[in-house]
């Protein structure tokens, strides 16, 4: 039950995310909406698309990318990192899979675990790419 309602709270954070990046551009139009294909064709550019798979990730098992460890981390803010922590969570990022960076990053904000700011340019571009 404490997964689920941070899953929610999550969800409700990236949404006033995405609303505030998409009122910053300065275009209120939405987007697409995405009727078919599984969250793995979420591109970024549909925020429908990423909240469906937040929430569709949050009714499930959690999942993880042999990375465990990563747990005793939760509820760090993303700027209280050691360079040793933050080369643990870059260890984790680069051994993934094009198709598993995003995904990822949704265990991560499920597991209630903040990345450390030194690698989230590097997840940002992977998870662009894909």
């Amino acid at each position: 039950m404490p997964y689920l309602i941070i899953g929610l709270v999550a969800l409700g954070l990236l949404t006033a995310l995405s609303t505030w990046f998409a009122q910053r551009k300065g275009t209120n139009e939405e987007p697409p909406i995405t009727t078919h294909g599984d969250c793995s064709s979420c591109n970024g550019n549909d925020t429908r698309c990423e909240q469906a798979c937040m929430m569709e990730a949050a009714t499930k098992d959690i999942e993880y990318f042999d990375d465990e460890e990563l747990d005793e981390y939760k509820g760090r803010p993303s700027d209280q990192y050691t360079d040793e922590e933050t080369e643990q969570f870059a260890e984790v990022l680069e051994t993934l899979q094009p198709q598993e960076v995003k995904p990822w990053g949704r265990s991560l904000v499920l597991r209630g675990i903040n990345m450390p700011n030194g690698i989230k340019d590097e997840f940002a571009t992977l998870a662009e790419g894909f």
